[in-house]
Order: C-alpha cells, then structure tokens, then sequence
C-alpha cells in the first residue's frame, strides 16, 4: 500500500465517505418512505408525528447522540437486545456512526420528499387508476418520476450534512483512528492536541471534498436539469 494511503487525513476521509454513503442510502429508504406515508396518510396524530421527526433538524447534535447512546447502549432498550440476541454492539463502531449521521441528516430526506410528493397532481394518478395501473405502477410510473427532482435535492443535501456530522457521531462512535474517526472528528482531535499541521491538512481536505460535492449537487440540482 503506497505510503500516502496511511495519512490519517485519507483514513479518515474514507472512513467518513463511507459513513455519509451508508447513511444517505438509509435515508433513501427511511425518509422517502415516512415522506410518502405523511403526503398520503391522514391518520390521528399525524402532526405530531411530523414534528417529532423534523426534531433533528433543530435538536443540538450532542442531545441527539446522547438519546442514541441511552437507546443503543449495553443497557439500553434496542442496544441490550441486539447485544444479548445477536451478540451485535453498535456503540464505538462506524455503524453506529451511520445511524448518528442518519438521524441528524433524516429532516433534509423527509422534509423534500414530503412536499415533492405532495406536490405531485393527484388527477394524473387518478387517470392511472382508470386506466387499470395497479397502485404499485402508479407510484413508480407516475408518482415517483413526477417527485425525484425534490428527493434528489434532498439526499444531496443529508450527504453533505452527514459528511460533516460531528456531535452525535462523537457521542455513539467516538473517536477511534482507523475505525470511528471521522473527519470533523479528526479535526477536533488535532486541535486540541496542537497538531496544527495535521488540522491544516485534514481542513483542507474536507474543504475539497465540500466543494466537490456543491459541484456534484449543482449539476444535478432540479434547476439544471430542467433546463437541459
């Protein structure tokens, strides 16, 4: 392995990639399937239940670590039974800094993938059901095509917040190099140690990263793609 790949900056930049990857793609599935049900659903308790979910968007971060360190813990509800069922601990390992970077990032999913199907003109899925298209075929054919530009708006935007997640991640996973230590974290951590060098190197590094993904999100933001 070429000497530049042990930098502690790379680890904790793939480390990080990977984290906000596996969280986004939770949120693909959580966030677009809680959006879809709220848009749609009338159900008692159903504004109470979408301000408990957009709670993360305004919760400080470490308040959100610290609910998932009670919930996930050894002793915790969930953490006690995957622990005692499955043998599976999710506190001080990268997955659990996935569900801390899912949960602080799940709004920016939820929220646009609400309004974009909200959005969406009920009469043209009407006219599907009169044509016989199943229920299922409407959404993929009909819902789904007319609502991925605000969902995909929204993903972009969990990426980069889950790219830089720092409280709740810190919280769950700590700060282990090589395994929980992500970038903000890193940078954290070379701060207070006076490793300016390090931290000049790490920032720059995450800087990079930020504007690739404004880049990447420029040119596939709704506005661009509908002028092409």
């Amino acid at each position: 392995m070429p000497d530049w790949m042990n930098d502690p900056a790379w680890t904790a930049l793939g480390l990080s990639l990977r984290v906000a990857g596996f969280a986004t793609l939770l949120n693909l599935l959580l966030g677009v399937g809680v959006g879809l049900l709220l848009a749609r659903g009338r159900f008692p308790g159903r504004n109470l239940l979408d301000t408990v979910l957009t709670l993360p968007m305004v919760m400080p971060p470490t308040v959100l670590g610290y609910y998932l360190l009670t919930l996930l813990g050894r002793r915790g509800p969930l953490g006690g039974w995957l622990l005692d069922n499955f043998g599976i601990n999710l506190i001080f390992t990268w997955q659990g800094a996935v569900i801390a970077a899912a949960l602080v990032a799940f709004p920016l999913v939820y929220k646009p993938a609400r309004a974009a199907f909200e959005a969406v003109d009920g009469q043209l899925e009407q006219a599907g059901r009169v044509l016989g298209i199943s229920e299922i075929g409407i959404f993929f054919r009909i819902t789904l095509p007319l609502a991925w530009r605000g969902i995909l708006a929204g993903l972009l935007l969990a990426f980069a917040r889950a790219l830089g997640e720092f409280g709740a991640t810190l919280m769950v996973a700590g700060s282990i190099p090589g395994k929980t230590q992500t970038l903000s974290v890193a940078i954290y951590e070379a701060v207070q140690a006076g490793q300016d060098d390090s931290a000049n190197r790490l920032v720059l590094v995450t800087s990079v990263v930020c504007i690739l993904v404004l880049l990447l999100a420029g040119k596939l933001a709704p506005g661009r793609l509908a002028e092409r």
